[in-house]
């Protein structure tokens, strides 16, 4: 019987594959028998707390109108696992993920290597795009850095550190610097590295491997990038510091129309028909950035926010930062808490019990005028996006 994408999907969400465990050894072990394909492929790897994927986009996007061939791997996806591997901005096709995920699948069991999901997707990734004779891969980071499985490669064009800040602490350290030492893991030697913040870790990690160490400012003009938000001025600044650095042969003419036709949902997207943002703010720093962009280009309009998150974010302090936004004085403020479709999401219960106000329940039978006038804002995770796009009636991917 021929085996189907949502086979593909089953086998990955199985049992003893979706689950985080962080380490190279399996990853190494499966790119070994494959060949070690990351070793034929030219990257330039990005970590970080947030704005990796967007860093990650806005490369891709330059790169792909100068004519690159250029592989886009980030995480999480919206709607498909597709949605992860692309090459220059085509999704791979499910005939191959489909093959490439039960191949390597097999041959891991073969050898008892016991990989998780996302394991399983790099390899496919570093295997997809050396057979598809990529140039360059443009490579966001699962988790963390040091131990994360897109750190099999020896060395890169360059390494890319956005803005950290807490989260996944249980992981990667109580610290800002434990934080950023972890992501620090992806530098390599006689590698650049370019970074916005100065923090000594990275000093320290890119001596120790004689890695050129930029720090920029974040101040680069964002009037031609097609993404908003006030955060995207860090983003691009990092990006264009990789652009000048690495491919200085590009002009500025392509470059600006790479920024006008760079895509990456679910961050402070707007969606006209709904006068819908759509906001992927996971964690607080994420919620915090929003908070400022709203503040700064929806300063006086009426606003209405979905809010759900998984029960491992820090969610008093996402909620916290976010009723500055919301007119706390009334009885019940125009807020929705969204119990979505995940093991791991948090209730209605969870979320109004540390709430610093008043939320309504978003139930299967709620309905909701996205035309009445106000603004309507739906962040805190990128999982329910799918369930919610469909219920409403929208797509981000348009």
């Amino acid at each position: 019987m021929e085996k189907t994408y949502n086979d593909a999907v089953k086998l990955l969400t199985s049992a003893g594959k979706f689950r985080i465990s962080l380490g190279l050894e399996r990853i190494s072990k499966i790119l070994e028998i494959l060949g070690n394909p990351q070793d034929k492929l030219r990257c330039i790897h990005v970590a970080g707390t947030n704005g990796k994927g967007s860093v990650c986009s806005i490369l891709s996007s330059i790169l792909t109108v100068a004519k690159e061939r250029v592989g886009l791997f980030t995480s999480p996806h919206i709607y498909k696992y597709n949605e992860r591997i692309k090459i220059c901005g085509v999704d791979i096709s499910d005939d191959d993920f489909v093959k490439y995920i039960f191949n390597i699948v097999e041959i891991a069991d073969k050898n008892k290597i016991d990989l998780t999901e996302f394991e399983i997707l790099t390899a496919v990734m570093f295997k997809y795009f050396a057979d598809n004779n990529v140039d360059i891969v443009v490579l966001e980071t699962g988790l963390g850095g040091r131990y994360d499985a897109t750190n099999v490669i020896k060395s890169h064009l360059c390494s890319v550190i956005t803005h950290v800040d807490f989260d996944h602490t249980e992981r990667l350290g109580k610290t800002i610097s434990e934080i950023a030492y972890e992501k620090a893991g992806i530098m390599k030697s006689d590698c650049p590295c370019i970074v916005f913040e100065g923090l000594e870790v990275y000093k320290d990690v890119a001596d120790s491997l004689g890695a050129m160490l930029m720090v920029i400012l974040p101040f680069a003009n964002t009037d031609e990038l097609s993404l908003k938000g006030t955060f995207q001025q860090e983003n691009l600044s990092l990006a264009l510091a990789v652009i000048e650095t690495c491919f200085p042969e590009i002009s500025p003419e392509i470059i600006d129309k790479g920024l006008r036709e760079v895509k990456h949902p679910a961050r402070f997207q707007y969606i006209a028909d709904k006068n819908l943002i759509v906001d992927g703010a996971h964690n607080p720093n994420g919620i915090s950035v929003l908070v400022q962009s709203l503040n700064m280009y929806y300063p006086t309009e009426e606003k209405r926010f979905i809010f759900g998150c998984l029960k491992n974010k820090d969610y008093p302090t996402m909620l916290k930062l976010l009723s500055t936004c919301i007119d706390c004085s009334e009885k019940t403020s125009d807020i929705y808490f969204y119990h979505f479709n995940h093991k791991n999401s948090a209730t209605y219960e969870d979320l109004q019990a540390v709430a610093p106000f008043n939320a309504k329940e978003l139930t299967p039978i709620s309905e909701i005028d996205f035309n009445d006038g106000k603004l309507n804002i739906i962040c805190g995770s990128l999982y329910m996006i799918a369930e919610l796009s469909e219920r409403f009636g929208f797509n981000i991917l348009n």
